[in-house]
C-alpha cells in the first residue's frame, strides 16, 4: 500500500495489540516503523505477515532511539512496549518500574529532543484498582493495587508533566480486557506464558490444556462468577487511529477508557466457547482468589463523544469466533477466516487470571 499519511513509530508493535494496530495503520495509509525487543513480540508477524519495517531494540537504549529519530521522519509515537503480567509485577516490581517507567521516560526525552510532540499511550484500567462503582468512568479515583497498574499510572502522570513543560501531547487509552483476533485470520493472541481467560479456554477446547479453572462461583452476580468487560482487539486498534488523528490535528491531551460497555461472566465465556468450538471444555471450580472484584465494566462514553469511537465487534460469540479461527491456524489446524464486515487492546484483572495490557 502506498504511504499517504505520516510515519508512526510503534513501540511494542510485534505484540498482540501492537501488531493489530500496525495492520490498521497500514490500511489507513500511514507509514509504520516497529521497535520491539522481541522478548514477547513475534518477529515473523512483523516481517512476514505485516511486512513492516522492524528495528529490534529496547526503549531503554537511548542511543538507539536517537538514531531512529535522526534517520526517520517520525510524526508521532504509539507506545505499547511494556511488561504486563500483574503477578510477575508483584514478585519483581523493579523489572516493571525499570521498563515501564524508566524506559518510557527515556523514550519521552528522546521525543522531546527530536521535536516529536505526539504520543498515544497504552495504559490500563488496572490504574483504577478496585473501583467503588461500575461502570468505570475516567473521573473515578485511580488507586492501583499492584506494581503493573502503578507503573502505568506513573507514566500517565509523567505525560501530564511533559505536556505542561514541553508541550508533548498524549492520548492515554485505559484498556479493559482485550480479546479476539484479526477477522482476516492473520493475527491473534499468542503469549508465552498465556494468562488470559479466552485463549486459555480455547486451548482447552483444542486439547492442549486439560481443563480451565473458575476461581470463585459464589460472587453476587447472576451465575456466581466474575464479570469482566471484553473488548475486541480490532476495536482497540481503531481507537488508536482516532487517537493519533486527534493529536495530529492539534487536539489536547486526553485519557479514555476503552471497553465494550457490557460485561460477560466467566461461565458465559466458557459456554459461548463451547458453542463456537463445538468441543467439550472441562471446567474445574476453585476457591476465590484475593483481589478479584465481582464486576469490572467500563464506560466508553468519553471516547464516543470526543473521538467518535464505539465498538464494532461487541458480541461475545463474534469475539470468540475470531479468536478460535486464529488459535486453530496458529496451532496447525486449517480453517477459513470468519466472514465479517469491518467498519474500522492492562486491561483489568479477569477472573481467570490477573492480566495486564
Amino acid at each position: 500500500m502506498a504511504v499517504s499519511q505520516p510515519t508512526i513509530l510503534v513501540t511494542g508493535g510485534a505484540g498482540y495489540i501492537g501488531s493489530h494496530v500496525v495492520k490498521t495503520l497500514q490500511r489507513q495509509g500511514y507509514g509504520v516503523l516497529v521497535l520491539d525487543n522481541l522478548v514477547y513480540g513475534h518477529r515473523d508477524v512483523v516481517e512476514n505477515v505485516l511486512q513492516a519495517d522492524l528495528v529490534v531494540g529496547d526503549i531503554c537504549d537511548r542511543a538507539l532511539l536517537d538514531r531512529i529519530f535522526a534517520i526517520h521522519d517520525i510524526a508521532a509515537v504509539m507506545h505499547f512496549a511494556a511488561y504486563a503480567y500483574v503477578g510477575e509485577s508483584i514478585k519483581d516490581p523493579v523489572k516493571y518500574y525499570r521498563n515501564n517507567v524508566t524506559g518510557t521516560v527515556n523514550l519521552l526525552e528522546a521525543m522531546v529532543d527530536a521535536d516529536v510532540k505526539n504520543l498515544v499511550f497504552s495504559s490500563t484500567c488496572a490504574t483504577y484498582g478496585v473501583p467503588s462503582t461500575v461502570p468505570i468512568t475516567e473521573t473515578l479515583p485511580q488507586q492501583p493495587i499492584n506494581p503493573y497498574g502503578a507503573s502505568k499510572l506513573m507514566v500517565e502522570r509523567i505525560l501530564a508533566d511533559f505536556d505542561h513543560a514541553y508541550d508533548l501531547k498524549s492520548v492515554c487509552f485505559r484498556y479493559f480486557n482485550a480479546a479476539g483476533a484479526d477477522p482476516d485470520g492473520q493475527l491473534g493472541e499468542d503469549h508465552t506464558p498465556e494468562t488470559h481467560l479466552i485463549p486459555l479456554v480455547l486451548q482447552t477446547a483444542l486439547g492442549s490444556r486439560e481443563s480451565i479453572s473458575i476461581f470463585g462461583t459464589d460472587y453476587p452476580t447472576a451465575d456466581g462468577t466474575c464479570i469482566r468487560d471484553y473488548i475486541h482487539v480490532m476495536d482497540l486498534a481503531q481507537a488508536h487511529i482516532l487517537g493519533i488523528k486527534h493529536l495530529l490535528q492539534g487536539g489536547q491531551s486526553e485519557a479514555f477508557n476503552l471497553g465494550n460497555g457490557n460485561g460477560f461472566s466467566v461461565r458465559q465465556v466458557i459456554e459461548t466457547a463451547k458453542q463456537v468450538t463445538e468441543k467439550p471444555i472441562h471446567v474445574i471450580e476453585a476457591e476465590r482468589r484475593p483481589g478479584d472484584p465481582p464486576v469490572l465494566v467500563g464506560s466508553h462514553e468519553k471516547a464516543k463523544t470526543l473521538l467518535g469511537w464505539r465498538p464494532q465487534f461487541s458480541d461475545l460469540k463474534e469475539i470468540l469466533s475470531h479468536a478460535w479461527v486464529w488459535h486453530q491456524k496458529r496451532h496447525g489446524v486449517i480453517c477459513p477466516p470468519v466472514a465479517t464486515e469491518m467498519t474500522g487492546g492492562q486491561r483489568c484483572p479477569s477472573s481467570q487470571v490477573l492480566v495486564g495490557r
